[in-house]
């Protein structure tokens, strides 16, 4: 890495060239002699929700007559249809064919789009059981699926050059096994930016697959946990998008780097118009799905040593840009924080920002 270039670039798009060879194998325009109809399936330009969202409700232990816990990817939908979603990201794991029927009836009875959240194959043993996930969810409707290649966030997982190396490594095995399912199937696969690629080597592991299958959910703001200008990830993923998870995000300072947290949209400091917007323009069928979490900031050490530990060859003025806009965007008091909340105030702290978030989709951004 040695020769990578500024995370901080003057708002440049990726190489025209590059962009309009992916978008050639992967608009759906491009893809209509092997994809299914997708007609019905973008009917509608709503926000959807992400299960993370409902981190705190999403089988949740707390007797609540309010906010009563979903169990199930149809709880799930019949919620988020009565707030006026416009579909769910569910994991996908385990399911019967059954149960995937019931999920499509639900769906398709309120008019909801859905989308899977799935387990990329381990290894060639784990391929059937990556297939039998992907019929599944086929089955209840989805056409998209998000997956993550990590284990976790790059700071706190990964603590040598060479542990990350074996991550991308092992990235590049799992998915190009699951490439000739999704092939086969006629359904899409988009990897999140998940806090553990930078969005240039994204790129170059979908360059090194070279697939039309393969895509991103391009999550608003998770690389700014990587010291990213979240403009330019959505700049550089943009052109690969298959599914975005919205977000608004904020940051304070403190001791050993900054803080960061997901605050409703319109709060934070992301300028989620224009990312929409250049969503849109590279992919006219991209679905944004609401990822609001509700929880305590996330501590982005970037100023001790441990958290350097994967990223050779970053310049230091990148840690001056990204520590010059935390201090540029400081949340005006201090960042919303749930851990002191009893259960049945966390249940409705998170209901009442989804529901606001949802608003100002609406609203705002013209999701409605």
């Amino acid at each position: 890495m040695n020769d990578m270039p500024s995370q901080f670039p003057n708002d440049q798009l990726m190489n025209p060239m590059d962009r309009r060879s992916f978008l050639q194998r992967a608009t759906v325009g491009s893809l209509a002699l092997s994809l299914p109809d997708l007609s019905g399936y973008f009917t509608t330009p709503r926000m959807g929700v992400v299960v993370h969202s409902y981190g705190n409700r999403w089988n949740s232990k707390t007797e609540s007559k309010q906010y009563p816990g979903f169990s199930n990817a149809v709880d799930l939908l019949e919620h988020c249809h009565q707030i006026g979603a416009g579909g769910v990201q569910v994991v996908v794991n385990n399911w019967t064919t059954d149960f995937a029927q019931k999920v499509r009836t639900t769906r398709e009875k309120l008019g909801l789009y859905l989308e899977g959240s799935i387990g990329v194959p381990k290894n060639a043993n784990d391929v059937p059981r990556f297939e039998q996930d992907v019929k599944n969810a086929k089955e209840a409707g989805a056409q998209i699926l998000r997956t993550v290649c990590s284990s976790g966030r790059r700071y706190e997982t990964y603590h040598s050059p060479e542990a990350f190396q074996e991550l991308k490594k092992n990235a590049l095995i799992s998915l190009r096994l699951a490439e000739p399912v999704l092939r086969k199937h006629n359904v899409r696969l988009a990897v999140e930016n998940h806090k553990d690629w930078l969005a240039n080597e994204q790129v170059e592991m979908l360059k090194q697959l070279n697939s039309e299958w393969i895509g991103v959910t391009l999550d608003f703001g998770n690389n700014i946990a990587l010291l990213e200008n979240p403009m330019h990830v959505v700049q550089t993923l943009a052109p690969y998008v298959f599914s975005t998870h919205v977000k608004d995000m904020a940051v304070e300072e403190y001791a050993d780097g900054f803080r960061l947290s997901e605050v409703p949209l319109g709060k934070g400091f992301l300028d989620l118009t224009k990312m929409v917007s250049l969503c849109k323009q590279q992919n006219p069928n991209t679905t944004f799905n609401l990822e609001m979490i509700t929880r305590d900031p996330l501590d982005i050490p970037c100023l001790t040593n441990e958290y350097w530990a994967t990223f050779n060859g970053v310049p230091g003025s990148d840690l001056a840009k990204a520590l010059r806009m935390v201090r540029q965007h400081k949340y005006q008091g201090v960042l919303p924080r749930i851990s002191q909340l009893s259960p049945e105030a966390k249940l409705a702290a998170e209901e009442e920002n989804i529901v606001a978030c949802l608003a100002y989709s609406k609203n705002q951004l013209d999701l409605k």
